[in-house]
């Protein structure tokens, strides 16, 4: 088994930081390259899940005033929102009687920034459910090339067919998103679970198929992105706690530093992208990538 050092640590760091938040699995690409280098086994899956905090980061600081801008709104539309709850019980105007509904009806329209961090819970708890249920599973018998290969192009023919429905866009921004499209997305993140399959593509085509436009789809994929990503990357680094040394996590560190730069880059060019453009591209790169893999290592 080869070695866990800093120049592989870089070169995961590259793999992760490309591939995090495109729709091509940045699972299944560190288990390719895991694979070919001779790193595998529970280092090899610790290190491919940890290494995901780089990105994490980068999206945080990325988004930094959009995010500061929600929470800051958040805060106060929670102060707010108890003060209409109040208000209910004192008033004498009918219609703030007229149920809960309604009560929610108001404050969905003048509390959007609580109600979309409300949503995004909503949306990370089927694959942060179904993932600790499962994740040993997974992590024994999924984390190989042939499993990522299948996944991939799967992936690619999924985005393919997607990408020629007719879909009408009914959603233009985050703050349209609903509870019922939140879950349906977080439901379809739960696919992401495969290694190969791609948490972004999951999320992505679930917002599509929900009505969103593509560049809102990609944003709301990122948000997600930071509790599932952060969750999954804690529950592995304490579990996996006494797989390392000093010399590990300094190696460790390399590819944190290396994935947050490469990801940051490819955050902004990504959103870029989408604007003007289809996801084909990557759906006929996963096909080909995963016929390949699959050539290499039948």
């Amino acid at each position: 088994m080869t070695e866990f050092g800093p120049g592989l640590a870089a070169l995961l760091g590259l793999v992760e930081g490309l591939t995090e938040f495109l729709p091509v699995s940045s699972t299944g690409h560190l288990i390719i390259v895991g694979y070919f280098l001779g790193f595998t086994g529970a280092m090899a899956v610790t290190v491919e899940i940890a290494i995901q905090l780089g990105s994490i980061l980068a999206i945080v600081v990325y988004e930094r005033k959009k995010i500061r801008t929600i929470l800051t709104n958040a805060v106060q539309e929670q102060a707010a929102f108890r003060s209409l709850i109040k208000r209910r019980h004192s008033s004498s105007d009918r219609s703030m009687h007229e149920g809960w509904g309604y009560i929610f009806y108001r404050s969905g329209d003048s509390h959007p920034s609580l109600w979309f961090l409300v949503g995004l819970s909503i949306a990370f708890l089927p694959a942060a459910v179904l993932g600790l249920l499962t994740h040993m599973l997974i992590e024994q018998y999924l984390f190989s090339p042939t499993t990522v290969a299948v996944a991939l192009i799967v992936g690619g023919i999924a985005i393919l067919i997607i990408e020629a429905l007719p879909r009408p866009t009914t959603i233009a921004g985050l703050k349209q998103i609903g509870f019922r499209t939140a879950l349906w997305v977080g439901i379809a993140q739960c696919a992401s679970l495969i290694p190969g399959v791609s948490r972004s593509a999951a999320t992505i085509i679930g917002g599509l198929l929900r009505g969103m436009d593509r560049k809102v789809a990609t944003e709301y994929s990122f948000f997600l992105a930071l509790p599932t990503m952060f969750a999954a990357t804690l529950y592995k680094m304490i579990q996996s706690r006494e797989l390392f040394t000093s010399h590990d996590l300094m190696a460790l560190g390399v590819g944190l530093v290396v994935a947050f730069f490469v990801a940051w880059a490819v955050i902004a060019t990504f959103l870029t992208f989408i604007k003007n453009h289809t996801l084909r591209v990557f759906g006929v790169y996963r096909i080909l990538l995963g016929i390949v893999v699959l050539l290499v290592f039948r």
